[in-house]
């Protein structure tokens, strides 16, 4: 059949689940996986024929996005900072405004032009720490995260553009407090889990059935839980001309930098997104 009837009737069956718009958009991500081609092929190319085999691999993977199956999960991969990352349902898709976090630590790690340690709590997928090894020549990276499969998608990304230094991956609870054998770093990022239970009922089901709850959600009543304990780390191991910078709930701002400034660092700032939503808090002493 010709790509674009495929196109079309993609569209048409995971527009079942998502706007029109997206749902052309997972089909475009999940054919450039399984044929090598482009969003403008079916124009550049109006006679492009796909093989049957092929056209029956999509459909089947079309009827699982329209089940809310994320397409990252389905193809195994996930863009971030212009990279694919290896990704599995041990770990969150990373997202866009995550880009921004590497992009503040990437600026800052440029001007000081110098090798830096830098240690990422919470890492999932590593696409932070990997991002930050490759953007930073000679960056020394160390990563936590207290899932095992978590720290197998992460360990073992590759690319073509790798770092003189792979991210060095630890297993460890955050919330068990520092570990003062890793050294001083001088930065320190994390994303962790942050999203309130009650805040599930405004959730899509594309997060709720298939990403990991223990990667996502915190208790109402302590939804600061993590934020306070990378504080501890950051008190114990950033350098005093450091600096630090999570990804927050956009509701708890405030609340966030308040966590930071308890344990002594003054300087705190809440910094808004690409829409204008709260969407980190970096700090310093």
């Amino acid at each position: 059949m010709l790509l674009k009837e495929l196109i079309k009737e993609g569209t048409e069956t995971i527009s079942v689940a998502y706007p029109e718009r997206e749902a052309r958009e997972m089909v475009f991500i999940y054919l450039e996986h399984l044929l090598g081609t482009s969003r403008h092929t079916h124009i550049l190319e109006p006679a492009y024929e796909v093989a049957e085999a092929d056209a029956d691999m999509a459909r089947t993977a079309f009827a699982r996005m329209a089940a809310f199956e994320p397409v990252q999960y389905i193809i195994g991969k996930a863009n971030f900072y212009g990279r694919d990352f290896n990704v599995s349902p041990s770990v969150l898709i990373p997202r866009p405004e995550t880009e921004l976090l590497c992009r503040e630590v990437t600026m800052d790690g440029r001007s000081k032009r110098r090798p830096m340690r830098i240690l990422d709590l919470c890492t999932g997928s590593g696409c932070i720490a990997w991002t930050l090894a490759m953007e930073l020549q000679g960056a020394e990276v160390t990563a936590v995260d207290l899932s095992e499969d978590a720290l197998k998608v992460a360990s073992t990304q590759s690319f073509e553009d790798g770092p003189s230094v792979n991210p060095q991956f630890i297993k460890a609870d955050v919330l068990a407090g520092p570990i003062e054998s890793l050294g001083i770093f001088d930065v320190i990022v994390s994303n962790p889990p942050y999203v309130k239970e009650s805040e599930k009922a405004l959730m899509r089901k594309n997060v709720l059935d298939y990403e990991p709850d223990m990667a996502l959600f915190v208790d109402d009543d302590d939804p600061l839980v993590f934020y306070r304990a990378v504080a501890f780390w950051a008190k114990a191991l950033l350098k005093e001309d450091g600096f630090g910078i999570v990804e927050i709930n956009e509701a708890l701002g405030e609340e966030t930098a308040e966590a930071f400034a308890e344990v002594g660092f003054t300087k705190t700032e809440v910094i808004k997104d690409f829409s204008e939503r709260a969407r980190f808090v970096k700090f310093s002493r």
